[in-house]
C-alpha cells in the first residue's frame, strides 16, 4: 500500500504542462514555452571553469555535511556586502538545492500539527514540504491590487500557539513582485520564526531586495545558484538558520544527503566573487524581456494591475477570458501552443490567473504573444 502522505501531495502542474508540452515537441509540433521558471542562459563560463579546475584537482569526494567552509564564508561575505548583515559560517548548511533546504529545516522546526503561515498565491511546493514534515500550512489570501503583499495586520490574526513560522518570499514566485521594506519589517516583529525565500534575489528591475536577516535573527533564509546565475542543473544552495537549529539540521543532511556536490561548490565560490558583470548583463535582459511582455499581456486584454519588478514572472489576470485557469492554459497549449501556468497551480486565490515566465528571449516570448492573441481573439470572435 503507497503511503497516504505522498497519495496526497498534489501534483506540480507546471510540470505537468512542460511534459505534455514537450510530448507535443516529440510528435513535431513547435511549442513556445513561457511556463517553467528556469533561465535560458548557460551557466557564466567563469563558474564552468572554476568546476572544470575543481575536477583536475581533484575534488570529487564527500565534503564537510555543512558544506565546503571556503564556500560558507564566501557566502558571509556576499550577505555582509549585500545587506549589511554579519553571519557566521557555522549558521550556513550548503545543499543540493533550495528543496532540500527546505526538507531539512521543516524538519528540525516542526512538530505534528504545527503551522505555519503561507500567503495565497505561493510556490506550490510550500504546503507539499510543510504537510510532509507533519505540519499545517495556514493561507493568507494577498491581492492583486495590493501588489500581492501581505499585510501584517491580517497575518496576526492568523497567528496562534500552534504557529511555528511565516514564510515570505520576495521577490515572489508566481507574482513577481518584492514586500516592501517596512511591511517585511512589521512581519519580523510576529510569530516565533521567519522563513524568508530569498533565491530570486539578484534578479530585481526596480527598487531593492531585502533580506530578512536586516530586520531580525529570528529566523531561516532559503537561498541558492539556480536562477540568478543560471545554474539549475547544478543543484546547489544553502540555509541560514540560527545557530541553536544547526547540530539538528546537520544530522538530518548527515543521514538523508551527506553532503551537496563538491565540484558544485567549488563553482559556486566563483559565483558569488567572480560572475558579477555576467549576472549584471542577464538581469538587464531579463528587464528588457519583462518590459515587453508586460506591454503585450496588457494589450492583449490581461490584467495587471502592479507591474512585478523581480524574477522572471508576471501574474496576469485573465478572467475576462475564463474563469478556469487550468482549462485556459491547457487550451493555450493545444491551440496556441504556448506553454504558461494555471493560477491555481499557486494557490485558490490565483484562479483565474496565468503566469508567463520570460526565461526566454524576447523572439520567442513576441512569437508566444502573438501565437496568444490570435487565438483569444478567434474564441472571443
Amino acid at each position: 500500500m503507497i503511503s497516504r502522505r505522498t497519495q496526497e501531495i498534489k501534483p506540480f502542474i507546471v510540470m505537468d504542462v512542460l511534459e505534455k508540452a514537450q510530448s507535443m515537441e516529440g510528435a513535431g509540433t513547435h511549442i513556445v514555452h513561457l511556463e517553467i521558471g528556469e533561465p535560458d542562459f548557460n551557466t557564466p563560463l567563469c563558474i564552468k571553469n572554476a568546476a572544470i579546475r575543481a575536477l583536475e584537482a581533484g575534488h570529487t569526494h564527500y565534503t564537510h555535511s555543512l558544506g565546503l567552509r571556503e564556500l560558507r564564508e564566501a557566502i558571509c561575505r556576499h550577505y555582509h556586502h549585500r545587506y549589511g548583515v554579519t553571519i557566521e559560517s557555522d549558521q550556513i548548511i550548503v545543499t543540493s538545492g533550495t528543496s532540500p533546504a527546505m526538507f531539512l529545516l521543516f524538519s528540525a522546526l516542526l512538530e505534528p500539527g504545527d503551522s505555519v503561515i503561507i500567503s495565497d498565491p505561493h510556490y506550490p511546493c510550500y504546503p507539499n514540504f510543510i504537510r510532509f514534515a507533519g505540519g499545517k500550512p495556514v493561507t493568507i489570501p494577498v491581492y492583486e491590487d495590493d501588489g500581492f503583499q501581505y499585510r501584517p495586520e491580517t497575518i496576526s490574526e492568523k497567528i496562534d500557539n500552534k504557529t511555528k513560522a511565516i514564510v515570505i518570499n520576495s521577490p515572489s514566485n508566481p507574482t513577481g513582485t518584492l514586500l516592501s521594506p517596512d511591511r517585511i519589517e512589521a512581519i519580523s516583529k510576529l510569530s516565533p520564526y521567519i522563513i524568508s525565500d530569498e533565491i530570486y534575489h539578484g534578479l530585481v528591475y526596480e527598487g531593492k531586495e531585502h533580506s530578512i536577516l536586516e530586520y531580525t535573527d529570528r529566523a531561516f533564509v532559503l537561498n541558492g545558484f539556480s536562477k540568478t546565475y543560471a545554474m539549475t542543473g547544478w543543484r546547489l544552495g544553502y540555509l541560514i538558520a540560527p545557530k541553536a537549529f544547526i547540530r539538528a539540521i546537520q544530522k538530518v543532511q548527515q543521514n538523508f544527503f551527506i553532503s551537496a556536490s563538491a565540484i558544485a561548490q567549488w563553482a559556486g565560490i566563483a559565483a558569488l566573487e567572480d560572475a558579477g558583470d555576467d549576472v549584471a548583463r542577464m538581469r538587464r535582459t531579463y528587464d528588457k524581456r519583462r518590459q515587453f511582455l508586460i506591454r503585450r499581456l496588457k494589450k492583449i486584454g490581461f490584467g495587471i494591475t502592479v507591474e512585478p519588478t523581480g524574477a522572471f514572472y508576471v501574474l496576469a489576470n485573465a478572467k475576462r477570458f475564463s474563469s478556469d485557469s487550468y482549462k485556459l492554459a491547457f487550451d493555450i497549449l493545444d491551440n496556441a501552443h504556448v506553454g504558461v501556468t494555471p493560477g491555481v497551480d499557486f494557490g485558490e486565490n490565483a484562479e483565474g490567473y496565468l503566469r508567463f515566465s520570460y526565461a526566454n528571449t524576447l523572439e520567442n516570448i513576441a512569437e508566444g504573444m502573438d501565437r496568444i492573441e490570435q487565438y483569444l481573439g478567434r474564441i472571443s470572435g
